[in-house]
């Protein structure tokens, strides 16, 4: 089986100098390599495949049969890293919390621990006849939030 440890360590050295970044990889028992990478800006095609490639010299399919898929994580998978959240600020995203509710609004900042929402609700204030519009900001730790992803609004 693959060294999970020695193929991270690789790609992120091929990744070093460049605005790509690693966002996950799984080794199936089966041999089954996924690399998901992301981008401060588009991920293009001729950059996953100069990545196969890389890796395909590096670990040699005759000593060790994988089979291996490189791609970009897509518009609408969940973030898995903090320079995702990073990258996003300003985008307007949906936040999926562990006790199920949901959340949308624009991420406003992203920090090692936790990331804050604006998010437009009504809030009826004390002694109003009717509840008025207003940004409320909510903040999640990371670890109470099931997912977080880009909302795309048409």
């Amino acid at each position: 089986m693959i060294d999970k440890t020695a193929l991270t360590d690789f790609i992120e050295q091929q990744l070093q100098d460049t605005d790509l970044y690693l966002v996950d990889l799984t080794v199936s028992p089966a041999n089954e390599i996924t690399v998901e990478i992301d981008s401060d800006s588009p991920v293009d095609i001729d950059e996953c495949i100069a990545l196969t490639r890389k890796i395909e010299e590096a670990f040699n399919r005759d000593e060790e049969d994988y089979e291996l898929e490189v791609g970009s994580a897509g518009l609408t998978s969940p973030f898995k890293v903090l320079r995702q959240y990073q990258k996003n600020i300003g985008n307007e995203v949906e936040v999926i919390a562990r006790d199920g509710r949901k959340y949308t609004g624009v991420l406003r900042e992203a920090g090692p621990d936790s990331f804050t929402i604006l998010s437009s609700e009504k809030v009826k204030h004390e002694g109003a006849k009717r509840p008025v519009m207003e940004e409320v900001p909510h903040t999640f730790a990371y670890s109470d939030v099931k997912s977080t992803s880009y909302l795309l609004q048409f």
